[in-house]
């Protein structure tokens, strides 16, 4: 039963920011840190150049921040391009992000094989109910990894099939873990129509679902928050999308985490800017802990003034 389970999991991070804002209803803008990790290793890769690895649950969530993208007719080579790659292993950035007082942020499986499966159980242990995961997230396995210590499973292949949102899938996965525990990735690209539409497996398949305020309305009914992947900047060093940024801050009626393009703390404060203080953000490959120019510390002490701020 659900109230079985609800009852072992800590209390819902939205009560906390309740309690934390002021009357105005207004939040801090936090910062989002992730973990991608890819064959047990913790990495940054270029998501376009990403094959499913063997079997059903292969399909990732849409990778964090720091992968770049580009949809393209060509073959994928047989090993993806990484963009970096680190020994520090996964459970040690979980450590991290707890010490910092960093909730929220994502852990992305790029493949369903056995060590990445293993590195990601040990990033949840260090970090329980910090920690949001993704990957391979199917109604039959996502409560295995809320058990394991996430506070949210991240879905985006499993309701997204054949370019169509697959209402029945979400509807198992509502019934599976509860709305307050699920988080759509909602990672998107511009048609030539100006729209931006959901895109789905490895970011290659635009589906028909086009991101905008009825649908942002709609899917809140069964989630928790959203994680937007600006595709079309995603890690090509080429800026943050602020048309996107403005739409989130406008449009969501939940918390939503903007990722893609943000590689210093101008940027940062143009996400607080832009979406009008509901947006929240992820930085990937900018970051000095994963090889850019960015420095971590300075990105934490940007998340704390953003708190103290709106305190004041």
């Amino acid at each position: 039963g659900g109230a079985m389970r609800s009852s072992t999991m800590r209390p819902s991070r939205m009560s906390a920011r309740a309690s934390a804002a002021p009357s105005s209803g207004r939040r801090a803008v936090q910062f989002r840190p992730c973990i991608d990790i890819h064959k047990g290793k913790v990495k940054q890769i270029v998501g376009s150049t990403l094959r499913d690895s063997a079997g059903a649950g292969g399909s990732p969530a849409g990778a964090s921040a720091g992968v770049s993208t580009s949809v393209s007719a060509t073959v994928s080579p047989a090993e993806p391009v990484t963009n970096f790659e680190t020994e520090v292993s996964a459970s040690e950035f979980a450590g991290r992000y707890a010490r910092d007082g960093l909730r929220g942020g994502h852990v992305i499986m790029l493949g369903a094989d056995g060590a990445s499966r293993a590195a990601a159980f040990e990033a949840l242990e260090a970090y329980p109910g910090g920690l949001q995961l993704g990957g391979g997230v199917t109604a039959d396995n996502a409560c295995e990894y809320l058990e394991r210590g996430a506070s949210h499973v991240i879905v985006t292949s499993y309701v997204f099939r054949e370019g169509a949102l697959d209402e029945a899938r979400l509807a198992a996965l509502v019934e599976a873990v509860g709305k307050e525990r699920l988080v759509l990735d909602l990672s998107c690209r511009r048609k030539e129509d100006g729209e931006y539409y959901v895109v789905t497996d490895r970011w290659q398949r635009f589906s028909e679902l086009r991101v905008c305020e009825a649908t942002l309305l709609e899917l809140a009914r069964s989630c928790d928050e959203f994680l937007v992947h600006a595709v079309d900047v995603e890690g090509k060093k080429l800026g943050m999308d602020a048309e996107l940024i403005r739409m989130l801050g406008e449009w969501s009626p939940i918390p939503v985490t903007y990722a893609g393009g943000a590689g210093c703390v101008a940027d940062l404060d143009a996400v607080a800017t832009d979406g009008k203080g509901r947006v929240d953000v992820t930085v990937g490959s900018a970051l000095d802990i994963f090889g850019g120019q960015l420095p971590y510390d300075d990105v934490v002490a940007w998340h704390n003034k953003q708190t103290e701020t709106l305190a004041a």
